[in-house]
């Protein structure tokens, strides 16, 4: 089974208990503590799955992501590349390059910045910044995309994200809102509540395959 959370319509900053437009519910720097704090356990967390739970896992979600594509009609997916243990969404983006849908991958840069070039290849890779990789000697896309899949070391049930901690993709998201933009995770990163900052981007979906 998979847990699939979407937000139909994005939450109004002023109901979020971390996250006022109007004043400033929480000192930032307590807000950004918590962050590390979080960012701490659930790496330890996921540092602790099997190999045979995390290939579970990424298969149900996988096909999850599979399933949305072909309901939503998406031609062109962005998507992050699978490194050290966040979920494996490598096969996916295989099968969605056999049938013909556009792939887009971050370049990572200095920074906190990306380009994204795009994905003719997923065995075409190449060494990037931070011990990331990006596809190798690919072209820069800059048109609209139907989907955005993010990482990430926690997912709040009403959409929000705790990320890595550069910042890479605050913008990014915030720069696509035409884009359905899709959480994956393992069971236990799904909390109640995030930590979030005015910057922070409610996704419109997370997928978390239940235990």
């Amino acid at each position: 089974m998979v847990t699939s959370v979407a937000n139909g319509k994005r939450m109004d900053l002023c109901h979020h208990p971390f996250k006022h437009d109007c004043y400033v519910y929480r000192d930032m720097k307590e807000i950004r503590d918590q962050k590390a704090e979080l960012r701490a356990q659930l790496e330890a967390g996921r540092q602790q799955l099997s190999r045979a739970d995390r290939n579970r896992f990424a298969e149900h979600i996988c096909q999850t992501l599979w399933d949305l594509i072909q309901e939503r009609e998406v031609k062109v997916v962005h998507s992050f590349l699978t490194m050290g243990k966040e979920v494996n969404v490598l096969p996916l983006l295989q099968r969605l390059l056999d049938v013909g849908i556009t792939v887009v991958a971050p370049k990572t840069l200095r920074k906190r910045q990306m380009t994204h070039l795009v994905v003719h290849s997923m065995q075409d890779m190449e060494l990037g910044v931070f011990g990331t990789y990006h596809p190798r000697e690919s072209i820069v896309y800059q048109g609209r995309y139907d989907l955005i899949i993010v990482a990430g070391l926690a997912f709040e049930k009403a959409g929000y994200r705790l990320g890595y901690g550069g910042g890479y993709y605050d913008t990014f998201l915030a720069d696509h809102p035409e884009a359905w933009k899709v959480g994956v995770g393992y069971p236990f990163q799904l909390l109640d509540e995030v930590p979030v900052e005015a910057h922070d981007i409610c996704l419109d979906q997370v997928i978390i395959p239940e235990l």
